[in-house]
């Protein structure tokens, strides 16, 4: 089965940092463009960073500029995201979501919460 499983959230203070992974597991990982996303309480869902499946390509919403890099790691079927100088407005639900065309693939989302 398609898998997509997110880990690394936590609750951390303004200025620290977490490093999210997510491993996937039943689809060629490295043939597909992986991305994370967050959704904060009573927000919709924003798009944070987003990797070719070389890893050659990178982009990130201005928000995260600087302060978060998106990283894979193909032959261990996994993406990356450092997150450091983490804000109160950081917090939330994060994704990750894998595509190939008109394939998706979505992980059920890891929870940061960025609070003094």
């Amino acid at each position: 089965q398609v898998q997509l499983v997110e880990s690394g959230g936590g609750l951390v203070q303004p200025g620290g940092s977490l490093r999210l992974s997510c491993a996937a597991s039943g689809f060629y990982f490295s043939e597909y463009v992986t991305s994370w996303y967050r959704q904060a309480p009573g927000k919709e869902r924003e798009l944070v960073a987003t990797i070719s499946s070389a890893g050659s390509f990178t982009n990130y919403v201005d928000s995260v500029k600087g302060r978060f890099t998106i990283s894979r790691h193909n032959a261990l079927n996994t993406v990356y995201l450092q997150m450091n100088r983490l804000k109160p407005e950081d917090t939330a639900m994060y994704y990750c979501r894998a595509l190939r065309g008109p394939e998706r693939y979505w992980g059920k989302g890891t929870l940061v919460t960025v609070s003094s």
